[in-house]
């Protein structure tokens, strides 16, 4: 679930390589929630360290955080 921003204040983050903006106070699970990601099949890396999904809730973002979303692909 969105949650509305408390603050009209941004900070800079990337995701995968480009800057992106958040609101200040936004969760990690705030930013995925905006992504069009698959229900499983998905890693989140926040400056080099995996974040579980069970701490993304939890997650606060901060200027200059380093995100990294990669989705999984199967085959064979």
């Amino acid at each position: 679930m969105f949650r509305p921003l408390m603050s009209r204040r941004v900070v800079r983050i990337m995701l995968n390589g480009r800057e992106r903006q958040v609101g200040d106070g936004s969760l990690l699970s705030d930013l995925l929630a905006g992504l069009d990601l698959p229900a499983d099949g998905y890693a989140v890396e926040v400056n080099g360290r995996l974040v579980p999904r069970s701490e993304a809730r939890s997650r606060l973002l901060r200027a200059g955080d380093q995100v990294e979303v990669v989705t999984l692909v199967g085959g064979g």
